[in-house]
């Protein structure tokens, strides 16, 4: 079994250093394109079933794999990005410091629920790391699934839904517009012969050089 999990395409926010969180912020010109040259990379690998989170920009690069692959997405709102709190979403981090001092003390010194409305890495693993499993508990021996959601969700999901201790996801690094990941459910002679999932590939891209965040 296989386990591919993208991450959408740009939007304008990105593009301009704005935090979306929960904001429902649709691509813009580079993602729309993004999300297009991605999809017959992936629609390659046969995907079953598509699962999505239902935010605008998750949706539509969803939506452009599913096109090439003759799929319906699940939309699902468990893989949404990191809920960052009302006063958070569409500022910069130096608008956010200047309009929310306290807030922006409290995210340097880690203080997330100090931060009204914010979600925590523990809130967002309650709801994404079940529906992983659900997930992969449809799959059946030689299958593929799609996840499409967000970067900071996935950097956090991934090691714990493979059940890597402690809180690995910054030496994972950023995973790029329409960047993938790829996890495998097979046996090891390493251990035995145990069948596992296990982490095959980390912020592919359909072409790197093409990346704005490439170097």
């Amino acid at each position: 079994m296989r386990l591919v999990l993208l991450r959408h395409g740009r939007t304008e926010w990105n593009d301009t250093g704005r935090a979306q969180g929960h904001a429902d912020v649709p691509l813009d010109d580079v993602g729309l394109a993004q999300a297009k040259e991605v999809a017959p990379v992936l629609a390659a690998l046969r995907p079953v079933t598509i699962w999505s989170s239902d935010l605008a920009r998750a949706a539509q690069t969803a939506d452009a794999v599913a096109a090439e692959c003759g799929l319906e997405p699940v939309r699902d709102p468990r893989l949404r990005e990191f809920d960052i709190g009302p006063n958070r979403a569409g500022l910069t981090s130096e608008e956010y410091a200047a309009a929310h001092p306290e807030e922006y003390a409290a995210l340097l010194a880690g203080e997330f629920e100090a931060i009204p409305g914010r979600e925590t890495r523990d809130d967002v693993l309650a709801r994404f790391v079940p529906a992983l499993t659900s997930y992969v508990d449809t799959l059946a021996d030689g299958e593929t699934g799609l996840v499409v959601s967000h970067g900071a969700a996935l950097r956090v999901a991934v090691p714990a839904f493979l059940g890597w201790s402690g809180d690995p996801a910054e030496s994972l690094g950023v995973l790029a517009n329409c960047g993938w990941v790829v996890l495998e459910h097979s046996a090891s002679t390493w251990t035995g012969g145990v069948e596992r999932w296990r982490l095959i590939a980390w912020n592919r891209l359909a072409s790197p050089a093409t990346d704005p965040d490439f170097t």
